[in-house]
């Protein structure tokens, strides 16, 4: 277990031996779960099943090697390690990861194999294969249980490091500033666990409502962990729409749903605080705006196009909560529902779910917490002298949160400004680009136009284009400042 030392105790120790043996660790264990689609390969007669061998060795050999040599490592980390470790982690699994993909007949060069798998790990959901429906099992597999490792990854980060390190209004959910007798799980390791089991068991519940709604156990398997994870990766280039199944719509939706709310709320609710969903704030505002939206959206579709109500709700809220959840999936291409239902849903890829949760964009809170600037700031312009208190979750809003919130947003829309300007000089157009930048950064998946539309993917972009949007799936799913501190000359001084 990591222990975290305080902050700005004397000059910061910046050696990399004990980041580096942490990394080792998750590397060797990335090796070892390569053992998992090369079993089912090996079952279905895939001759595969070789390729995965051999990247469980290399990737194994290469995580015990980084163990030993630096081994009787001190797990004590100053703050600057942990901003190094958070983003370290993330490109050696995505190198690791890409190892199957490459080595497979798939004929992936490192640029697509790497695009590939950041995606997954960043659970954006963007891909640049084609010919799922006859891909080997174990590469579907694999690409599966990437997004789900990237979704319990980023939630054990956004509960524990985050806000730890203070980005973006996060510190508002340190777990250890809460009540101590309101705190969740008491001790660390407790709380991973349960974290855990949580995620497991709704992986399994997920699995086998999709298994008795008419899938196969691998694709049950694949979209219960890319369904959770709001990934998005699918077993067909068709995505959900292959199904044709309005039940399995219906079971995905729910469980991207559940996959976009906090699993720190899920925690509680287990330990006997059922209301602890219901009156988080957070989740209510959430849910009234996804309701909005997707009842908006159905009674557009119902008067505008041939769709029965019924119909109408139903690929609403599929595709509403799957662009809104950052999962991406697709069982139509909304992008012949017209120009509003486009612009939406472009908007839709900045929301985001919520903070502990597997979803990507900008998030519900943060959204809260603007509105809250803004009714203080007017306030303040009727009464100058006044003094106002902001409560929220029952706890107060100090000024480094406001600030931490509104400069995470700001620098949201600029990434996604500067990504789209260097995708358009790649020779992209307008819409490609932009909605690129966009969806990347939110780690939604699938952009607009015919490109890299619910229709495409990404598969006939320049390598530079693809280079980019794996960094900004990065700096998206980290948040931005766990990577752009590591560019700061001040960060690498005493």
């Amino acid at each position: 277990m990591v222990e975290w030392s305080s902050v700005n105790r004397g000059r910061e120790n910046l050696a990399l031996v004990p980041v580096i043996h942490i990394i080792g660790w998750f590397v060797t264990a990335l090796g070892v779960l390569m053992v998992v689609p090369a079993l089912v390969d090996s079952l279905y007669g895939n001759p595969d099943w070789k390729v995965f061998s051999v990247s469980a060795g290399v990737t194994v050999f290469s995580g015990l090697s980084l163990l030993l040599t630096t081994g009787g490592a001190r797990l004590k980390l100053s703050i600057r390690q942990g901003f190094m470790l958070t983003t370290g982690i993330w490109v050696c699994a995505a190198v690791a990861g890409s190892l199957p993909l490459m080595f497979s007949g798939l004929g992936l060069n490192f640029t697509d194999a790497f695009f590939e798998t950041m995606s997954g790990l960043t659970t954006t959901g963007s891909t640049v294969l084609s010919g799922l429906d006859t891909a080997p099992p174990g590469i579907l597999l694999w690409r599966g249980l990437l997004q789900w490792i990237g979704g319990i990854g980023f939630i054990a980060v956004g509960l524990a490091m985050l806000p730890f390190l203070q980005i973006g209004g996060m510190q508002l959910f340190r777990l250890e500033s809460s009540e101590r007798s309101d705190k969740a799980v008491p001790q660390a390791g407790r709380f991973a666990a349960t974290l855990l089991l949580v995620y497991i068991g709704l992986s399994i519940v997920c699995m086998i409502a999709l298994r008795f709604a008419g899938m196969t156990w691998l694709e049950a398997s694949v979209h219960a962990m890319t369904t959770l994870s709001t990934g998005g990766y699918s077993t067909s280039d068709s995505s959900v729409g292959y199904f044709r199944s309005g039940t399995v719509e219906v079971i995905i939706t729910l469980f991207m749903f559940l996959g976009s709310l906090p699993f720190l709320l899920y925690i509680r609710t287990l330990q006997g605080r059922g209301q602890a969903l219901v009156r988080d704030e957070q989740v209510r505002s959430y849910i009234r705006f996804v309701a909005t939206v997707i009842l908006g959206l159905a009674i557009w579709l119902w008067l505008f196009t041939d769709l029965a109500i019924i119909d109408a709700l139903r690929l609403s809220a599929f595709n509403v909560v799957s662009i809104a959840t950052t999962t991406g999936y697709a069982s139509t291409d909304y992008s012949l529902w017209g120009n509003l239902p486009v612009v939406l849903f472009f908007l839709l890829t900045f929301v985001g779910g919520c903070t502990g949760s597997t979803s990507g964009g900008l998030k519900a809170f943060r959204f809260d917490i603007l509105g809250l600037a803004l009714k203080v700031y007017l306030q303040r312009l009727v009464y100058p002298h006044g003094a106002f208190a902001v409560i929220y979750n029952g706890r107060t809003v100090g000024g480094d949160v406001f600030a931490g919130v509104l400069l995470f947003m700001g620098l949201y829309v600029i990434t996604v400004a500067v990504t789209s300007v260097l995708l358009a000089m790649t020779g992209l157009d307008l819409v490609t680009a932009v909605s690129g930048a966009a969806t990347a950064v939110g780690n939604v998946g699938p952009g607009l136009g015919t490109i890299i539309g619910p229709a495409g993917n990404f598969s006939s972009l320049p390598d530079t284009a693809k280079w980019l949007l794996s960094a900004a799936m990065l700096l998206g799913r980290l948040e931005f400042f766990t990577v752009l501190a590591l560019f700061s000359p001040r960060f690498w001084r005493h």
